[in-house]
């Protein structure tokens, strides 16, 4: 193999080093000590804020846990779904799949406090993913440490939310979303358990239990009775706008419920019970459904994973998450 002049082999060393120089800038590290010296008292203010909202609001650890995902599914995990629409721009809060999250004021007021106890230091990207580890725990569930050191981005798009992971997809079609935030097959289906909290209303599964082919009137991967009792819960026409069904039989409860259900056709969304229907995803249900406390040490480091999903170090720590600095 003919060696490079030393000239041309000075000017790639050059580039690869600019590169390696370049990632290292955008791409934070986050660690988990973060605030452990200018605001050792952060993960305390938050985890109180958390515990008093879900006392008054039983649907805030589910609200909570969605705006994770739906925060960092985006443009990364940088607090663009806390931002407020001005006139000239739409943002993702108000967006269709955010507008039933409502849980923003806890993070609002967390925000407050820590801006009180240790001004323009702890990020609101950071207190989304304290609050999303905090809810699962109160729930029931794993308890893992965070890691911390994300920067608040300054740009928010309602459009950008037709980007979300719909409950109407296929797994070929999830496989794909959750790729191209660096999320393999296992981290899809360990997520798909944060369903295991929270509430559906009827639009979003509506299609499977009225005229769902021409062949099939109710989504036949659907269990006969749940499909009924649903039916009954959301006729159409429908004046009852608060009508719905909770994700699994224990939807304030943090656990594998929600595995257990998707094997007796009992998933709520298509999304869900496809999990069940292909060979790649379904062993993973089978485990889950068995052994909770697997699902509970993969669903800890799939959150460690998705929490480093865009991070980076080209933003800002925002005085009040609502609005850019």
């Amino acid at each position: 193999m003919a060696l490079l002049p030393y000239s041309k082999c000075s000017f790639l060393f050059s580039v690869i080093f600019l590169f390696l120089t370049l990632s290292s800038m955008s791409e934070a590290e986050l660690d988990a000590h973060y605030y452990d010296k200018t605001c050792p008292q952060a993960e305390k203010i938050i985890s109180d804020a958390v515990h008093r909202a879900s006392t008054f609001d039983p649907k805030v650890p589910a609200r909570i846990l969605r705006m994770f995902f739906h925060d960092c599914f985006i443009r990364g995990c940088d607090a663009s779904i806390l931002l407020d629409s001005t006139p000239k721009n739409l943002a993702e809060k108000d967006g269709p799949p955010n507008l039933s999250v409502h849980a923003f004021y806890v993070i609002d007021e967390a925000k407050a406090k820590l801006e009180k106890a240790c001004p323009h230091t702890v990020s609101c990207a950071d207190i989304i993913a304290i609050a999303a580890r905090d809810v699962v725990a109160l729930s029931g569930g794993p308890y893992w440490n965070v890691l911390k050191g994300r920067k608040d981005g300054r740009v928010s798009k309602a459009s950008e939310t037709v980007n979300l992971p719909a409950p109407t997809l296929n797994v070929n079609q999830l496989i794909q979303s959750f790729a191209k935030r660096g999320l393999g097959v296992k981290d899809m289906v360990t997520l798909s358990g944060g369903h295991t909290l929270g509430f559906s209303h009827c639009s979003s599964f509506q299609a499977r239990i009225q005229n769902f082919s021409l062949l099939h009137d109710i989504d036949p991967s659907l269990n006969t009775e749940f499909a009924l009792d649903l039916k009954k819960k959301c006729p159409k026409p429908n004046t009852n706008f608060s009508a719905g069904q909770f994700l699994d039989s224990t939807a304030s409860v943090f656990d594998n419920d929600y595995y257990r259900q998707l094997l007796v056709g009992k998933g709520l969304f298509s999304s869900d019970q496809s999990l069940v229907g292909d060979q790649r995803t379904r062993w993973i249900v089978e485990a889950f459904a068995k052994d909770q406390s697997l699902f509970f040490k993969e669903f800890e480091a799939s959150m460690l994973k998705l929490g480093y999903v865009g991070v980076s170090e080209n933003g800002e720590v925002r005085l009040n998450c609502k609005v850019v600095n």
